[in-house]
């Protein structure tokens, strides 16, 4: 009964508790029992606050029978990449320098979350600084992927992707910077939303590059994620780069067809290689699309290869500027990969870091005219390859660390240097059962469409249903 229910939707749990079909705490109680049993296997959580989120229960379950007002959260158990902050909570960022780290402040993302009425049951596992894109972390422990504990979940949201693919909690907030909320949804069979720059406030989180960081959710469907980006998105006075353009009701978008919808797609996949079983998922994403009333057209996309090093460009220099006083003070205190990436940001002259900045604006103007002229989607994959194991991404700081983040981030990055809306859905399984993932990628503030077209994908696919045959630690020995 306990994986019955933690197999629920976030959405389903929701209306069953408001329903008062089922409890908070019964909730509560089947998700850490859940952990309890698989967390020596994936190493999800940082901190787990089990007492808390029992207490928390007990008090959403109180409200309900009182009769109380309640949000489309309520008494709905979450975790979250442990990097947001709650006031009086430690938060760690995956790191051995903020290891004991108590913020005094809020994170919006916290706040809204909780007025909706969800509960934290804690601080999820993830890449130390949010640098990285496998789910190694020296300090905390790799993250596994519930699909296979051999391979990568992606990061740096790894500890994100690894528990609600695990059934471990129904929803978790992360981070994405280069990738890492799509990363991770790619590779553990999630949905994710990197949303459109300023569309969700970064008020109380850590920070790695200030031009391009953004924070979203991922989910096990859809709808899930729509509904959470609607508690999240708008405007916040806490931060002035969050944007004052119009939240749509993203959940009633999930209802809209696609008929009239033109999607996008690039030749040979804008020139990166992908595996084969990816290249095989896209070409069947697009049939099942087509079936749902979608046109395709083939578009040309500005040159991805040179985006993806502007992007780098600048994350490494926002990296070493928020990073430069704990470099000269701790610098034994970062891991090996994570210090090289960072110490190469205090290398790169400010022409070639304003030049990365000032090119933005003509990369955006050009994939406006030249690739949304014709199309509302843009349809790419997220990750050109099934989830790699650990031990082959484990590569340090050595010179193979350049490829393996080009590997993995070539279809990701430069969504985050045009600040464009991009939603990974779960797209097939490789010949090796691994999660595979597609990438839709629209205009700034399109989530809606975005929405509106995987929720159409969903309906006639049934990837998002499957979850992974988790053997505890015992049984796997």
């Amino acid at each position: 009964m306990s994986d019955d229910i933690t197999t629920l939707s976030l959405v389903d749990v929701a209306a069953a508790i408001a329903a008062r079909e089922l409890s908070s705490v019964e909730v509560t109680r089947a998700c850490l029992a859940r952990i309890e049993r698989l967390q020596p296997v994936l190493n999800c959580f940082i901190t787990l606050e089990a007492e808390a989120a029992l207490a928390a229960a007990r008090t959403a379950d109180e409200a309900l029978a009182r009769g109380d007002e309640s949000g489309p959260l309520h008494g709905v158990p979450l975790a979250h990449k442990d990097m947001f902050y709650r006031a009086g909570q430690r938060c760690t960022g995956g790191t051995k320098i903020r290891r004991d780290f108590v913020p005094d402040v809020t994170a919006t993302v916290q706040a809204r979350l909780a007025a909706g009425g969800a509960l934290c049951l804690g601080g999820l596992n993830m890449s130390e600084f949010a640098v990285g894109p496998t789910g190694h972390n020296i300090h905390h422990g790799a993250c596994r992927n519930p699909w296979n504990p051999v391979h990568a979940p992606g990061g740096s949201s790894s500890g994100s992707g690894a528990a609600v693919a695990a059934r471990l909690v129904y929803g978790a907030l992360g981070s994405d910077t280069g990738g890492s909320i799509r990363i991770p949804a790619a590779l553990c069979g999630l949905v994710g939303l990197k949303p459109s720059q300023g569309r969700i406030s970064r008020h109380g989180g850590l920070s790695l590059s200030f031009s391009l960081d953004c924070f979203g959710p991922l989910t096990r469907t859809v709808r899930d994620c729509a509904r959470l980006t609607g508690l999240l998105a708008g405007y916040d006075p806490l931060d002035p780069t969050s944007s004052r353009a119009p939240v749509d009701d993203y959940e009633q978008a999930c209802e809209h067809g696609i008929g009239g919808l033109t999607i996008g797609v690039p030749a040979d996949h804008g020139g990166v290689e992908v595996a084969p079983d990816v290249a095989t998922a896209v070409t069947d994403s697009l049939s099942v699309l087509a079936g749902q009333g979608a046109g395709i057209v083939e578009v040309a996309l500005p040159d991805q290869a040179r985006m993806n090093a502007l992007s780098t460009i600048v994350t490494r220099a926002e990296g070493a500027t928020i990073h430069r006083k704990w470099l000269l003070e701790r610098r034994d205190d970062y891991s090996p990969q994570v210090r090289r990436r960072m110490e190469m940001g205090l290398l790169l002259p400010a022409t070639r870091y304003l030049e990365a900045l000032s090119l933005r604006a003509r990369f955006l103007d050009a994939f406006a005219s030249d690739v949304f002229r014709h199309c509302d989607v843009v349809l790419l994959p997220t990750v050109p390859m099934p989830a790699p194991t650990l031990a082959e991404l484990d590569v340090g700081d050595s010179d193979a660390l350049p490829a393996m983040l080009q590997r993995l981030t070539g279809f990701t990055r430069p969504m985050n240097y045009l600040g464009l809306p991009a939603l990974s859905l779960p797209a097939g399984f490789s010949a090796e059962g691994l999660p595979m993932g597609l990438q839709l990628v629209g205009r700034p503030f399109a989530e809606a469409t975005l929405f509106a077209a995987g929720a159409a994908y969903q309906r006639a696919t049934t990837w998002h249903e499957r979850a992974p045959e988790m053997a505890t630690a015992e049984e796997t020995v």
